[in-house]
């Protein structure tokens, strides 16, 4: 059976008395998982990542750390005698220690860390070993965010914490050192949670994501669920633009102005908030009058796919939409196309 590394149980958080940042949260983080903290500004998951570090002090719940209880409001085992390595989004590295310096910091008396590694074979697996002798402020910000990694790693932790450790990097730099990230991770067997509010990032990074809304967690589970399954609009909104267009259910069917979209367990004739993802819309030729037709608006190439503005005419006036097409499709505007819909990724709440 898989141990729990760490556990938050009914956590509760105020900032004064007024700012309930962290509501009654639970989690659990297994043994080598990466759970990701997800979510926009101010929702509590940094303050999540402080109080599972020890550096904000507990007054409801607890959090323990295989099995031990670390905090509560009775107890309080300090940061530095938590088995926990930190790696802050501003990387705090000595600025007088060298690169190896600062990645030996952290195991000082201890020898050797887990899975047997050594501040060179650290330094070795992360591309670090030419600037071992260099300063932190010799070197690129990438080239930071791996010493503050083998830093974090450095001492053996039982849980690493990382507070959004890509968010000062370039695009390009940012995918390649996570991605470097991840497999470092992987490979010694770290457990790890992640604070990031960046959702292509989680569902890059994590085994299972957390996503929060205002102190508390709205959903948890794997990246595919909570893509492809959100729990609510708030849920399927945070993972990427969706079309909200209304709706009703009609022979257990999704009725829209898009026309019948998915199948529904739903009551009949509930009213419904029906979301659709532009990469969902395929723009095809209009092949008969029961078809949806739009007008393109405008049309853009972003990279990889392009971007269609579009307007569809109802009853109440022109319905506004998006759609996202692979390759170079720039359609003119005032084109009229038929529309088709990929039901998978189309989500249906009960208004």
């Amino acid at each position: 059976m898989t141990e729990v590394a760490l556990e938050f149980d009914r956590v509760s958080y105020s900032y004064g008395q007024n700012l309930n940042a962290v509501d009654e949260v639970s989690f659990q983080v297994m043994r080598g998982e990466f759970l990701c903290l997800l979510g926009p500004s101010g929702c509590g998951k940094t303050t999540c990542l402080r109080v599972a570090a020890g550096l904000n002090d507990l007054a409801e719940g607890e959090v323990r750390l295989s099995g031990e209880v670390v905090s509560s409001p009775t107890v309080r085992v300090p940061p530095e005698a938590r088995s926990v390595g930190l790696m802050f989004q501003d990387f705090a590295l000595f600025p007088h220690m060298t690169v190896a310096d600062n990645v030996g910091f952290g195991q000082r008396g201890r020898g050797e860390i887990g899975e047997g590694l050594k501040v060179p074979e650290l330094l070795e697996r992360l591309d670090l070993s030419s600037y071992s002798k260099s300063l932190p402020h010799e070197l690129s910000g990438g080239q930071q965010q791996r010493v503050a990694l083998a830093r974090a790693l450095a001492a053996g932790p039982d849980v690493l914490l990382l507070d959004e450790p890509f968010s000062g990097l370039d695009p390009s730099l940012r995918s390649r050192v996570r991605d470097d990230t991840l497999h470092l991770i992987k490979e010694t067997g770290t457990t790890a949670l992640m604070v990031t509010h960046d959702p292509d990032e989680a569902l890059f990074m994590a085994d299972r994501l957390a996503l929060m809304r205002a102190g508390k967690v709205a959903q948890i589970g794997v990246p595919n669920d909570l893509f492809f399954t959100p729990k609510d609009a708030f849920v399927a909104q945070f993972f990427g633009e969706t079309n909200l267009i209304d709706g009703f259910v009609d022979q257990g069917w999704v009725v829209t102005e898009l026309g019948r979209l998915r199948q529904t367990s739903l009551p009949e004739k509930s009213k419904l908030e029906v979301l659709v993802r532009p990469e969902a819309i395929h723009l095809c030729p209009i092949e008969g009058p029961g078809m949806p037709v739009v007008e393109v608006e405008a049309s853009r190439q972003l990279g990889r796919q392009s971007m269609i503005h579009m307007a569809l005419a109802t009853a109440s006036g022109n319905l506004h939409l998006h759609c996202k097409m692979d390759g170079q499709f720039l359609p003119a505007p005032g084109e009229r196309f038929g529309v088709g819909v990929n039901p998978d990724l189309v989500y249906v709440f009960n208004k």
